[in-house]
Order: C-alpha cells, then structure tokens, then sequence
C-alpha cells in the first residue's frame, strides 16, 4: 500500500510539472503544447517507477538477470511508430504530437502490466485520460486568453501596386472595425512571406493566431471584405 500510495504521488506530481511545461510552451506558441507535455511527463515517470521496483522483485529469484533490458528496447523502438504519425505542415506548424506520445506512453503502460504494477498503471491511465480529455477543457474555460488560441494559415492574392501595410493593419486590428465589444490584437500575425507574381500582383502567405471562439470562415469572410483583396485560401494547422 504504501508503495502504491508513492506511486500515485509521483505520478501527480509529473503531471504538474508536465502541466507547467506545456503552459510554458502553449504561451509561446511552441509545437510542444499541454497535452503532449503531461503524457511524456506521466510516461516517463511511469517507467521509471517500474524500473526501480522491477529489480526487487525479480532479482531474487536470478541475482544475474535484468528484467528491463527487454522494456528499454522496446520503449527506445517504439519512437519510430510514434515518429511517424507526426506532421510537418510548415514552419513552425506541427500536428500529430500528442498522439505520437500516447503510442510511446501506450508502450510504457503495457510494460508496467507486463512487469506486474497493475496497481501504477491503472492510475497512469486515468490521469492520461483525466491530462488528455479533462485539463484542456478546463484550461479552455478558467484559464487565461493566451492559452486559448489555435493557428491558422491564410494565403491572399492582391491586386497589384496595392499597399500591403493597409492589409496587414485590417487584419490585426478587424476587432476595432467589426467586433467594438472585444479587444483589438486578439489576431496576431505569427509569420509572413510577400512574394511578387508574373502578372504584376501580390501573394501573401501568413500564420496567424486567433482565439478558439474565432471560425475559419470568420477570417476568410473579414479578409475578403478588404478592399483589393482577390483571393483567399484559409487552412487549419
């Protein structure tokens, strides 16, 4: 009981300081964001755990034998599976994070089964699903605005010898113009590329961070009331 209770210790306090990490890079605008944080956090204490009791438990019965050489390879190898559900989408722009860790955590878990913590891997799994489906939500609710945005990518054609900078300004200040009732900046131009085409006009490629209440077609119908405007593309990151 009270190796289980110290378990349970542990593991929450991984997941607070997972939970400190991902805010840390969420505020940031960082790929690695709460969830993923809170996963690796939880996993790799979770297997920490079961290599300090692992050698107790079995050492006895052969003084020569290492029960965790094999979990080591196997939580080393399964790095590839999870490489390869992770995206890059451009620049900073990355997807697929969270469920690259949770195939790396799901590999931990299974070990601790293997290795006979049924006690430590039930309460992993009930704080990744509590880290997974429960903490965003609440963060999304209680927590503070800069927590609370997503990313998304804008193509625009211009008109040519059209000034750009009056593109820009109507962008990140629309708040001013169409919603008076909210603060101006909640749009914030994350990176930008103008290029020149053939034909004489404009593109501009951009990231922008919005609030989580904004819809796509919010920003493509702003962007497209902008005089000069003749094309948009808006994608989700």
């Amino acid at each position: 009981m009270q190796m289980h209770s110290e378990a349970l210790i542990k593991l929450l306090i991984a997941m607070l300081f997972g939970l400190f990490i991902g805010i840390d890079r969420q505020l940031k605008q960082k790929p690695l964001g709460i969830r993923t944080s809170m996963v690796i956090s939880i996993a790799s204490c979770l297997v920490t755990i079961v290599s300090i009791h692992a050698y107790d438990k079995f050492a006895g019965q052969n003084p020569n034998m290492d029960p965790m050489r094999l979990a080591a390879q196997i939580v080393s190898g399964i790095g590839f599976l999870g490489a390869g559900v992770i995206l890059r989408r451009g620049g900073d722009a990355i997807s697929g994070l969270t469920s690259a860790a949770l195939i790396w955590t799901a590999s931990g878990i299974g070990i601790t089964v293997g290795s006979g913590f049924y006690v430590e891997a039930s309460i992993a799994v009930v704080l990744l699903m509590f880290a997974v489906n429960v903490v965003p939500h609440l963060i999304k609710a209680i927590g503070p605005e800069g927590l609370n945005k997503h990313e998304v990518s804008v193509r625009i054609i211009m008109e040519a010898n059209f000034v750009l900078t009056e593109v820009i300004r109507n962008i990140e200040n629309r708040h001013e113009s169409h919603k008076k009732n909210k603060k101006s900046g909640d749009r914030i131009i994350r990176r930008m590329k103008i290029k020149d085409l053939d034909d004489g006009r404009q593109m501009i490629d951009m990231v922008l961070s919005i609030p989580d209440r904004d819809y796509m077609t919010e920003i493509y119908y702003d962007i497209k009331r902008i005089d000069h405007v003749m094309s948009c593309e808006v994608e989700q990151l």
